[in-house]
């Protein structure tokens, strides 16, 4: 259990923050960068869910989402081999697909691309979902560093990946099953 007994450690003040193993990086480093957006990806989560309009059993699946976003921290903030620190599996990716899954079988059927919109709650899913993506880019861009290429869990970019989905597809859900979505009309202003 992490214990947090002070919040400052003016450790910081020079511009550098401590991973998991101790290792030093400027806090611009992109793998403090990846870490960072997953952490505002999880405030955005709680937004959409203290807002209201998210169905409670969408609620209990975004509570769940938002511990695992601790995980992916966790994963990312230790680079390297596993050995006994905590690593994102492909059971959080499979999790996700089965919610996933069972979810956009009740929508209807998309005849356009959806703007985002619609109900407030649909409105802050899809903000999650852009800083899911983000975030997505963010890990993948580390991941394509040669110093990094090795140091990055190959199943949290597929987990992100597949969290930008589910939240695609709770926006429409939130969106009266997709009755509500907002939908592009191209060249509609020509």
């Amino acid at each position: 259990m992490v214990r947090l007994t002070r919040i400052y450690t003016k450790t910081g003040d020079d511009g550098t923050t401590a991973l998991g193993d101790g290792t030093r990086l400027v806090k611009h480093h992109l793998r403090i960068q990846a870490y960072g957006t997953i952490d505002e990806l999880s405030s955005v989560i709680g937004l959409a869910l203290v807002q209201g309009g998210v169905a409670e059993s969408f609620a209990v699946v975004l509570r769940r989402v938002q511990n695992e976003l601790f995980d992916v921290g966790a994963d990312l903030c230790v680079p390297g081999a596993a050995g006994d620190k905590l690593r994102l599996t492909p059971a959080y990716t499979e999790r996700l697909e089965r919610d996933l899954d069972a979810v956009n079988d009740q929508l209807a059927p998309l005849a356009s691309f959806v703007l985002p919109g619609g109900t407030p709650a649909a409105a802050w899913l899809h903000v999650a979902r852009t800083v899911c993506r983000r975030a997505e880019r963010n890990i993948s861009e580390l991941a394509a560093h040669p110093d990094e290429a090795e140091r990055v869990n190959p199943e949290v970019l597929r987990y992100v990946n597949r969290l930008s989905d589910l939240l695609f597809v709770f926006a429409r859900a939130a969106n009266d099953g997709g009755v509500l979505d907002v939908l592009w009309k191209p060249g509609a202003t020509r």
